[in-house]
């Protein structure tokens, strides 16, 4: 098929680019810094066009005759709500646009499971559960999901809630295995806030199967690893994947709420988008975080196929590689 995907460069979105290269399909990507995509490892092949979300033309241009729209591109990091908003709600909008203009056949949008929101240990939530955000960044892709879900029939659609992502060229997963390396790891709390995790690699196959399969139009899903983890443990599987184990350094509640504070504080006094910040300690602090794919697998027999340890080693196998480590 013909696939256009925006934030193709990004984290997410290279692993997905890499899958559909597999699969022979066709493959157009929008991307504010073109050159990066020679650092990513794809095909002679793959379209490049040079824009953002609010370039209308780029994104007209790349929604031109493409079967599928993945819509990963979005703001993780921002300086406040209306930043989120900006990017993460208005962006889709002109995304969304271009599509229904061109007579796409399915847009596929990532979303999160901060729209979700938090839930307690050994209680993983499904898309029957109202959503319940907590952070801006959270309520900004749930203002997404709204517009999607308003397009027309001529438009179908279906929304992906991952979870913690992790895998090669994630720089959020390369900060613990940094501070594991130096052999001390802090985890806001006890250590035992409970998370689904994916491997980007098997987000990618879960994307596009929510592009492919006829019975996942019109559906939200949520795509995870079946098997969840802690924080403690997840710090102490990268210690493993390097060799060491760690000492876990616990951060009280409200110690990590002032640290948090101050760090968004001056974050925003410079003009910097961060992901500390006091608005963060809703997430970094709830009990858990987790869901089920049960409905993802039932309508596409999608699995998740990488677990965290094989995971986790892969990583930090690529991180040295690359020298990141």
């Amino acid at each position: 098929m013909n696939v256009l995907v925006t934030g193709g460069t990004g984290f997410v979105g290279a692993h997905l680019v890499k899958a559909l290269c597999a699969r022979g399909d066709v493959v157009t990507v929008i991307a504010r810094r073109p050159a990066l995509a020679q650092t990513l490892g794809w095909g002679p092949d793959v379209k490049l066009v040079r824009g953002g979300l609010d370039d209308e033309t780029a994104l007209r241009e790349g929604c031109r005759g493409a079967d599928v729209v993945y819509h990963v591109a979005g703001k993780i990091a921002a300086r406040g709500v209306a930043d989120f908003m900006a990017t993460n709600r208005d962006g889709t909008a002109k995304v969304l646009e271009a599509a229904r203009d061109a007579g796409v056949r399915r847009f596929v949008h990532v979303s999160s499971l901060a729209v979700g929101g938090p839930t307690t240990p050994g209680h993983p939530i499904d898309e029957q559960r109202p959503p319940q955000p907590v952070t801006d960044y959270g309520r900004s892709k749930l203002a997404a999901e709204v517009l999607v879900r308003a397009m027309p029939a001529s438009l179908p659609w279906a929304i992906v809630r991952p979870p913690l992502v992790y895998g090669e060229w994630d720089r959020g997963t390369l900060k613990i295995f940094q501070f594991v390396r130096r052999g001390i790891a802090p985890v806001f709390g006890d250590g035992s806030q409970e998370l689904s995790v994916i491997h980007a690699e098997d987000l990618a196959q879960a994307l596009i199967a929510a592009g492919t399969a006829p019975a996942a139009a019109g559906r939200i899903y949520f795509a995870a690893h079946p098997t969840t983890t802690t924080t403690r443990d997840l710090v102490l599987a990268a210690g493993r994947a390097l060799g060491t184990r760690p000492r876990i350094v616990p951060v009280p509640p409200a110690v990590a709420r002032s640290v948090l504070w101050t760090v968004g504080t001056i974050a925003y006094l410079a003009g910097r988008a961060t992901l500390l910040s006091a608005d963060k300690a809703h997430e970094f602090l709830a009990p858990a975080w987790t869901c089920s794919s049960a409905a993802l697998t039932r309508d596409t027999g999608w699995r998740a196929a990488i677990d965290l340890e094989t995971g986790l080693k892969r990583a930090a196998n690529w991180y040295r590689e690359m020298g990141w480590l």
